[in-house]
């Protein structure tokens, strides 16, 4: 027997005097009313209602059980509401500001399908880490190793003009004998800017002759796609990142660079609802491949 809805349909006929107005008032057929009235009577042993004549009438028994039914059902509806503020609980997620606003949007729209209110907060890599361990943020997106990552964005060079290769050798971005030719140079985005992506690009670079200087840190991504854009130096970026600024995208020979990305959260439920039931669509927003 559902207690609650006994002691619902109970509250209102008393209050109605009425089987009929009671079970309106309680949005169920007059049967339904009737089945689980005389349900919570055999439940309890003893009679709620006098059936004696035309009007309904409490029995003694069932004066001294309506307040306590009150009471259960104002719980009941009490813990109701409770629960629907608790699954319209905001969810802070710290993601990488290279994630482009249409695809966020279209990340919260697909949470909100599974009963999920993402609220993105995006941020550098350095800044979503202290997020996070601040307890700022619920979860992040957090930058990792390939080997520990839940997704993965294969990174490349991007240029004004196309690449006369399919891959990308950084031997080729050595200057000559002559020194006739401007240096071009490689734009770390602060996105990339991690040790494991960094530091394998900058030993590469080194190890083939480039100058120090053409592997560098641009203060921000806007910065770095228009000096791509309007000079010979090249931008360290994802595929999707490219075709948004319009540029020529190709991947480097060596070293293999890949971003990789994995979720930290305070709940295990929020940890799994973003590497799981949400994963395609994060991976969208990361320009991820699947």
């Amino acid at each position: 027997m559902d207690v609650v809805a006994a002691c619902r349909a109970f509250v209102a006929v008393s209050g109605h005097g009425s089987f009929t107005s009671g079970a309106a008032a309680a949005g169920i057929p007059q049967s339904v009313a009737s089945r689980r009235i005389a349900a919570l009577e055999d439940h309890f042993g003893a009679r709620l209602f006098d059936r004696s004549s035309r009007a309904v009438r409490l029995t003694s028994f069932g004066q001294d059980m309506l307040p306590t039914a009150r009471r259960l059902v104002d719980l009941a509806d009490a813990m109701a509401d409770d629960a629907e503020r608790a699954r319209l609980r905001p969810l802070r997620v710290a993601v990488p500001e290279t994630c482009p606003a249409h695809r966020l949007a279209a990340l919260v729209v697909a949470s909100r399908r599974h009963r999920l209110h993402l609220e993105v907060r995006p941020a550098g890599p350095q800044e979503r880490d202290r997020l996070c361990q601040t307890l700022e943020v619920g979860a992040g997106i957090l930058a990792v190793p390939e080997a520990a990552a839940s997704w993965r964005v294969p990174l490349g060079l991007a240029a004004r003009t196309p690449f006369p290769a399919s891959t990308v050798f950084l031997e080729t971005l050595r200057s000559g004998r002559a020194r006739t030719q401007a240096r071009r140079r490689i734009l770390i985005q602060p996105e990339d800017d991690v040790a494991h992506l960094r530091d394998p690009l900058t030993r590469a670079g080194q190890s083939v002759g480039l100058a120090p200087a053409q592997v560098t840190v641009a203060p921000s991504l806007i910065d770095a796609a228009a000096t791509a854009l309007s000079s010979p130096d090249l931008l360290l970026c994802s595929r999707q990142q490219a075709e948004d600024f319009g540029l020529h995208w190709c991947p480097l020979a060596d070293p293999r660079l890949v971003r990789g990305y994995d979720v930290a959260a305070g709940l295990r439920e929020d940890l799994e609802q973003l590497r799981t039931v949400l994963h395609p669509d994060v991976a969208r927003c990361l320009g991820a491949t699947t």
